[in-house]
């Protein structure tokens, strides 16, 4: 079936592409024939090496290395290691947006420090600040490129990559500690001082509360006393666990929409990516069911029981519920950060941390250990763990195979990487879920699209250019004149009777200044292409032209692909012309 748009068919869209010169001033030179996406998966996997001292090993060649997934060598495809920056992309033409790979991070390593405010007490973020404004002072190299994120209520940019360690230095002093969000109740009965805990609420009963010594009956009235404060206590440490357990959970879902978006927002980024994650704890454990008994559920399960308090019950209760809670969507965030080649350094922000707190560490050095990264826990110069993220990027070789078992189940697929060196200390992710998400259930792309739609930075899984016309220079009088060029190296295509399927959607959205939704238009190309047509396509990309209403309140133009396919999108924001 073929699509029209304004009257137009596609085929004639498609050879637009090739006549149209308005969009190419973008690159001087022609890309080189893609490789368009097929059903076929690589598996990347990142490794960092280094000697026992921690100093990164360079000179690495494939044949160094054996792989395998669930204890069965795999064929290594593909070998590539650690590139330095490559020189800035030229400045593009009036009009011209792009979400392309060499204009929001051209070459070399990515590295992005993300201060973690919803997981982190206050006055441990003030610290963390003053850590990280010191190793931008003292360590970082102006060679490096960097963003800094936070996550508060949701995950937003202090500042887009960039190489000037002015302009980082800058965006940390705007930073300010900001008061935990859920602080009251995100943490199980128990583990911390406070009247919000469980503990806390049943002390505080237990010292208002008075035996009775009245008269002739006093045994009865005490008997029927106690067990009113054992009903209250009961009725008090259930109330505080829901509560916990509601801080919890919305800390775990807010941590879970952040790294989606950063999946999306670095996933077209080629190679390596390292998020030096300055927090108080991660709310789970990338394989969930892998996760260690903590010390409130092990506690729970003893026989002696009885011997223990109210608020004790429920914090072992509370604990091993959530344990197997959100699995299913933490399998997905997984898979996403392995699909994205995205590393987590968990450093500690609480600097020296407090002994007993071993499940909050244990919890990092299993999401370092999942993801590629390296834990830096308990220790007092947390600026010495950005500095070992960053060196990191240095020691990087990525290893791609195609794995025999085409099936993706959903299951857990073990990796284990040698190197046939003496000596060196290997740091690379443990594994990967075999997940399609366009085949989870519940699987809405709208909704893939609107989250794309609202990242902090645009989402670069699908690359694309565009040209934004104002109504006075667009050739349909009076509209807003929107042209996009999608690379068709970040789409997929299936084989069809007669030529090859793309099935491809188009979104622009107008907002206003304060962010409200205006207008949204969308078009699809889902269509058989004949096999002429398909390798123009393929050489010079996918174009499709959209004309909108302008609004007078209009500050904003989003515009997103869609390929609808793998559900990938891309984004970009244009001001509104």
């Amino acid at each position: 079936m073929i699509t029209n748009f304004c009257g137009i068919p596609i085929r004639t869209l498609a050879l637009m592409a090739l006549v149209s010169s308005g969009i190419r001033p973008l690159g001087a030179q022609e890309p080189p024939a893609p490789t368009i996406r097929v059903t076929t998966r690589m598996v990347l996997i990142d490794v960092v090496v280094t000697d026992k001292q921690g100093k990164p090993i360079s000179g690495l060649r494939a044949e160094d290395f054996t792989l395998e997934e669930k204890g069965k060598a795999q064929k290594i495809a593909s070998f590539t290691v650690a590139s330095e920056p490559a020189a800035a992309a030229e400045a593009l033409p009036p009009g011209i947006y792009t979400n392309r790979a060499q204009y929001r991070s051209p070459g070399g390593p990515i590295t992005v420090l993300l201060l973690d405010a919803l997981n982190t007490a206050f006055k441990d973020q003030a610290y963390a600040r003053l850590q990280m404004l010191k190793f931008v002072q003292q360590q970082y190299r102006p060679s490096e490129r960097m963003a800094v994120f936070t996550l508060t209520g949701q995950l937003r940019v202090l500042q887009d990559f960039t190489s000037d360690p002015q302009i980082l230095y800058t965006a940390l002093q705007r930073y300010k500690p900001v008061p935990q969000e859920f602080a009251q109740t995100a943490t199980p009965a128990g583990a911390h001082e406070g009247p919000a805990t469980a503990a806390g609420a049943v002390a505080s009963l237990d010292a208002a509360a008075t035996p009775y010594h009245g008269g002739g009956d006093s045994g009865l009235r005490s008997g029927a006393m106690d067990m009113a404060i054992s009903n209250a206590q009961q009725a008090v440490a259930s109330f505080a666990g829901a509560d916990v357990a509601y801080g919890q959970d919305q800390r775990v879902q807010i941590t879970l929409t952040a790294l989606n978006s950063i999946g999306r927002i670095l996933g077209g980024l080629p190679g390596r990516k390292s998020i030096i994650w300055v927090t108080g704890g991660f709310p789970f454990q990338l394989v969930p069911e892998d996760r260690t008994l903590t010390d409130a559920e092990l506690a729970e399960s003893l026989p002696s029981q009885e011997t223990r308090r109210v608020d004790e019950h429920a914090s072992g209760n509370y604990a091993a519920t959530f344990r197997t809670s959100h699995i299913e969507d933490i399998r997905d965030t997984s898979a996403r950060l392995s699909s994205a080649q995205v590393a987590i350094y968990p450093v500690d922000a609480r600097g020296l941390a407090i002994a007993t707190d071993s499940d909050s560490i244990e919890t990092m050095r299993d999401v370092a250990r999942e993801t590629g990264g390296r834990a830096y826990v308990n220790q007092n110069e947390t600026q010495n763990g950005i500095a070992l993220a960053v060196t990191d990027q240095s020691a990087g070789y990525t290893l791609g195979y195609y794995s025999e078992n085409i099936e993706y189940d959903g299951q857990y697929r073990s990796i284990k990487v040698k190197v046939d060196k003496p000596g060196l200390e290997l740091f690379h992710r443990h594994g990967y879920y075999a997940i399609d998400p366009t085949q989870l259930k519940g699987y809405n792309p709208n909704q893939e699209v609107a989250a794309a739609l609202g990242d902090a930075l645009p989402s670069t899984l699908v690359s694309f250019r565009a040209q934004v016309k104002s109504p006075q220079d667009n050739s349909a009088a009076g509209k807003i004149g929107i042209t996009f060029l999608v690379d068709s190296d970040t789409l997929s295509v299936e084989d069809a009777s007669g030529g090859k399927h793309m099935n491809v959607v188009f979104y622009a959205t107008l907002y206003s200044r304060d962010g409200t939704m205006l207008a949204n238009h969308s078009q699809k190309v889902d269509q058989i292409f004949k096999p002429d047509v398909y390798q123009q396509v393929l050489q010079r990309g996918m174009m499709l032209h959209m004309d909108l209403d302008p609004i007078a309140n209009a500050a904003e133009i989003r515009l997103a692909v869609q390929d609808a396919r793998t559900g990938m999108v891309g984004t970009i924001d244009a001001p509104t012309p």
